[in-house]
């Protein structure tokens, strides 16, 4: 185990059984005032996280003798950290299944220390921000807007007319995205980053399809208004004002 103690600093947990690939990320990032923290097994990943504050995790999907890829699915279940997959696989099922494990971001050796910084520093941001409007939207009791109404507890949306309108996980989390930032074109990237925020089964290649159905569920109400439009080559934009009741 090596560590690059400093106070005050983001830290970094790096598991990888290779020496050398050790002494490269704890050099580099240590001189980039990033703390690291390097192990090679996941008995001794457990030890640090269980005593030492840990901002992010980097972990080798190959550790000799153990299942790196248990290892990054019961990280994700027990814990929010973010977590970059370090792998020498190139095929797309292996890029694919490191996302579906709940990594954040993945790097296929060799990498570039770099980008591996870049990376590290990009997805800490993203991190902050989200911690920032997750406890904006925890206040959060009901969103009202064109009539409508979210009632974030029950998870209700009622219509102009009463009706209560049936949403699904997805549908319910994409409203949520979009009642965050109102008259703001969002992206589909960033509107699977706030998804996210809320725990959403909201992936890239259906993000499209479940805009789709929440815009039909919008306009089967008592109200005319087009609230969800496309903007060309751009993403989507939530057309209403929206007022918040806080607890």
């Amino acid at each position: 185990m090596r560590a690059n103690l400093a106070s005050g600093l983001d830290h970094v947990l790096a598991v990888d059984d290779d020496p050398s690939m050790r002494d490269l990320i704890s050099t580099y990032l240590g001189d980039h005032d990033v703390r690291v923290t390097a192990v090679d097994s996941e008995r001794d990943m457990l030890s640090v996280l269980s005593r030492d504050s840990v901002n992010l995790v980097l972990l080798d999907l190959k550790l000799k003798g153990e299942d790196g890829m248990r290892i990054a699915r019961d990280l994700r279940e027990n814990s929010r950290l973010p977590i970059i997959i370090l792998t020498g696989r190139l095929e797309e099922a292996d890029r694919v299944m490191c996302l579906e494990l709940g990594a954040d971001d993945y790097l296929t050796k060799p990498f570039s220390p770099r980008e591996l910084l870049a990376r590290i520093r990009a997805l800490l941001r993203r991190t902050r921000m989200y911690e920032t409007l997750a406890d904006a939207v925890a206040s959060v009791r009901t969103y009202r807007f064109a009539g409508w109404e979210l009632g974030l507890r029950l998870r209700r949306l009622t219509a102009p007319d009463g009706a209560v309108v049936p949403l699904r996980n997805a549908e319910f989390n994409l409203l949520l995205a979009f009642l965050s930032s109102p008259r703001t074109v969002l992206s589909r990237e960033r509107l699977l980053d706030l998804s996210r925020l809320h725990n959403a089964e909201v992936y890239d290649r259906s993000v499209d399809a479940q805009v789709s159905r929440l815009r039909r569920k919008l306009e089967s109400g008592a109200t005319t208004l087009r609230l969800i439009t496309t903007e060309r080559n751009a993403g989507y934009i939530f057309n209403s004002n929206v007022e918040v009741v806080r607890d």
